[in-house]
């Protein structure tokens, strides 16, 4: 398939991804990502770390609460686990339909992009259709 079909083809899901920085406080940011799973001000929030990403979930049990703006603040313990360093970019990744977010760092993006693209060049099982 032609790239420009590729690129016009709706997207499946309701993610919303942006990119922000981990400020020296632990504050990610990024307004319409937050935002888009309806989090308020007060809300209680669950933050783990699984594999190389912090998940971030709402949680009547959660010990972090959200803040009046949207944004979040990933506990220090979290980001020195995760070798987040103050200025590091992340990606971040909001499904409101499961009500959580995800901050990626930057490697672990790496990883899955070179995967990804490994099984593109690698070849799918044989689902792969020849360049026209």
């Amino acid at each position: 398939m032609p790239v420009a079909e590729l690129l016009a083809l709706p997207r499946v899901g309701s993610l919303r991804y942006g990119l922000a920085r981990v400020d020296a406080w632990g504050v990610v940011s990024s307004r319409v990502v937050i935002q888009a799973l309806g989090w308020r001000r007060g809300d209680r929030l669950h933050i783990s770390l699984i594999a190389d990403s912090v998940v971030v979930h709402r949680s009547p049990s959660g010990v972090f609460t959200m803040p009046a703006k949207p944004y979040v603040v990933l506990p220090a313990s979290v980001r020195h686990r995760d070798g987040l360093c103050p200025g590091q970019q992340v990606l971040i990744a909001a499904d409101p339909g499961r009500d959580v977010l995800v901050v990626h760092p930057l490697a672990a993006l790496d990883s899955m992009v070179v995967a990804y693209h490994a099984a593109l060049v690698g070849g799918g099982g044989g689902d792969e259709h020849p360049a026209t």
